[in-house]
């Protein structure tokens, strides 16, 4: 336990709350939000929605405390701003999805948002919410996505936070507003009613739960369950960070309007006893394309429990990480300073910001760096694991079509275990089903699955990512919202980087192309294939610390291939098929030779050849360096 860091102990949290209600309340939240999600999950209608997971539910309580710690949510706080308390009444359904006036819980215009209140003896005790992201809610292109935006207007329909649902009886007149604004009206108007009544039975279920224990009892315990989880991060994570202050920065990569250039998101970590401050002085200024987040409203709530999870790497196992809960707790023990407004964390209406899962993704990476400088290495390497791919066009009999899914990655290599491969950072996403796909759309999947020697060599190896081919049977045109197609998932402590995104139209024919990570109309012929692979994750550790028996499991699986087992592990393979082995003497000599060629000062974090690219030819930044 770090000096100055109180003794108090999860029991004193508890704040006198019987421990078996505690664990019975606990239980019912968490079996209602994921009873709110499979309740969206089977009614909803588009792909996105439905087949992908794309979205999230989470509960709060009447002072807009996050409760769950399943996945994170938006937040409730523009709502209560714009709609008193006292003026709400069983029934109500709220609604937004405008970005600048979210407080920061909404990223990009296809996330739409509804709220629901939860009553007790006639007043509001908590809210059920649930957000998703939506196949099109308007603006200049299929998917409400352009990559070349300038201003949020090109984006799709803004609805600041009104009463979608008054007392049960829906808006019609918003409703059609809002479908008539949408290429998808009939998918836009079934998702909406799914997350609407999905929220009002969640409202329902949680409200039993009032009615069974009584107010004062169930809100002790919220206050209770918030408690665990700041006691337990304090004492359990962050005495693990010494005490100091830590700085490192990544990056993104294009903004869609200007060349590709390095867009900063700097950290400068300072660590005492009882919780750390997260400075983004030196983020670069806001992009002039769409990879703007806000994230500086409500002194950051959202950005806190986004980054929180992250955190949980510093635990003393896998499996302890994985029973800690990121709710509404962790915020007390986060403090978080922004620059001025102007970067791309604070950017002044109207800067566009549907592609922002650049920077909130980059700055996940960019937290668990700082914190790698901190613990010597023991944190993940990098990873990558959201960007939209997909098709639209007209099918045989004329109607329009838009199919879109969100490919995950690699994760990076761990101090303890390689990477896991082809996860998605979204809680229960996934790609979409090929049987479901072929028999919707125009296009066969020809090949789905791992994209060899995409992960990043290490001691304990990146995650793979996915290699999907497609291949259209009418015309069509291409989209991608994805970055890392020339920056790496860096490698750590050693680990080197995984391998960037790439899309390559018609490969090995007439007409081969490779892509940019952003593009909104690629046109793509009848018979041509897409190949689309996404990025592995980072190494950890020393490539040439690797087993040679993992070397040669990963040959025969086919995870890296023979060639890469010799240029990054220094293994050399003999025979061929089941005589496949290792060649021990062999494999020594040339693990000398690559070490004795090395250059005598190494960074601690390997970003691969492509900053170099952006860079103007340096290898590493300072910051990497420890």
């Amino acid at each position: 336990m770090s000096a100055g860091t109180t003794a108090t102990t999860p029991q004193d949290a508890l704040h006198g709350v019987d421990p078996v209600l505690l664990e019975i309340v606990e239980g019912t939240l968490a079996s209602v939000e994921m009873e709110v999600e499979t309740a969206i999950g089977r009614t909803s209608r588009s792909p996105m929605i439905r087949d992908a997971h794309d979205f999230r539910a989470g509960i709060h309580d009447r002072k807009l405390r996050k409760l769950t710690g399943r996945s994170y949510s938006a937040l409730v706080h523009p709502i209560a701003r714009d709609f008193p308390l006292e003026t709400m009444r069983p029934g109500d359904v709220f609604f937004h999805n405008d970005v600048y006036e979210s407080e920061g819980g909404i990223g990009h215009l296809p996330d739409l948002c509804v709220t629901v209140p939860v009553f007790a003896d006639g007043q509001v005790v908590a809210f059920v919410q649930a957000f998703g992201h939506h196949d099109d809610i308007g603006g200049c292109c299929p998917g409400s996505m352009p990559s070349g935006a300038t201003t949020v207007y090109e984006e799709g329909l803004m609805v600041p936070p009104i009463k979608l649902w008054d007392q049960g009886v829906p808006n019609q007149a918003a409703l059609r507003i809002m479908t008539r604004n949408s290429r998808m009206p009939d998918s836009l108007a079934a998702d909406l009613d799914a997350e609407c009544s999905a929220c009002l039975m969640g409202s329902r279920r949680l409200g039993e739960l009032f009615e069974r224990y009584g107010r004062e009892t169930v809100e002790a315990c919220f206050d209770a369950i918030l408690d665990k989880t700041t006691e337990t991060y304090r004492r359990e994570i962050l005495s693990k960070i010494p005490d100091g202050e830590y700085v490192w920065e990544d990056y993104a990569e294009h903004d869609g309007v200007d060349e590709p250039m390095l867009h900063t998101q700097r950290i400068t970590l300072t660590k005492t006893p009882d919780k750390i401050l997260i400075d983004f002085t030196g983020t670069s200024k806001q992009a002039k394309g769409p990879i703007n987040h806000c994230g500086d409203y409500a002194d950051g709530n959202f950005l806190k429990k986004w980054l929180a999870p992250i955190l949980r790497n510093l635990a003393d196992t896998p499996e302890r990480m994985a029973e800690l809960d990121v709710n509404e707790g962790v915020v007390p023990l986060i403090e978080m300073k922004f620059p001025e407004k102007g970067t791309l964390l604070t950017p002044i209406f109207p800067a566009p910001t549907n592609a922002r899962t650049f920077v909130i993704l980059r700055l996940l990476g960019v937290l668990s760096g700082v914190l790698a400088k901190a613990v010597d290495g023991r944190m993940p390497a990098d990873q990558e694991t959201i960007r939209y791919t997909g098709v639209y066009g007209h099918d045989a009999d004329g109607r329009s079509y838009l199919m879109r899914e969100v490919l995950g990655g690699g994760s990076g290599g761990r101090y303890y275990a390689d990477g896991e491969d082809t996860i998605h950072v979204v809680p229960d996403s996934r790609n979409l089903p090929t049987e479901f796909t072929e028999s919707r759309f125009p296009f066969l999947v020809e090949r789905l699955g791992l994209a060899a020697d995409s992960g990043g060599p290490g001691e304990f190896r990146g995650g793979l990512g996915y290699e999907k081919h497609i291949r259209m049977l009418l015309d069509a045109s291409f989209m991608s919202i994805a970055d890392r197609s020339i920056l790496s998932c860096w490698g750590v402590k050693g680990g080197k980087a995984g391998r960037p995104f790439q899309v390559v139209i018609d490969p090995g024919g007439p007409n081969e192309r490779e892509m940019e990570g952003l593009v909104d109309d690629e046109p793509v012929k009848a018979g041509e294939v897409i190949r689309i692979r996404t990025t592995g994750g980072g190494g950890w550790g020393d490539p040439l610390n690797r087993k040679t028996e993992s070397v040669l499991r990963d040959v025969r699986w086919g995870k890296v291939s023979r060639a890469a087992a010799a240029d990054d592990y220094g293994v050399v393979l003999t025979g061929e098929g089941d005589e496949l082995a290792v060649d021990e003497a062999a494999t020594e000599a040339l693990r000398e030779s690559i070490r004795t060629a090395r250059p005598e000062v190494e960074p601690f974090f390997d970003r691969g050849p492509g900053y170099a690219l952006l860079s103007g030819g340096q290898a590493y930044a300072a910051v990497d360096l420890l």
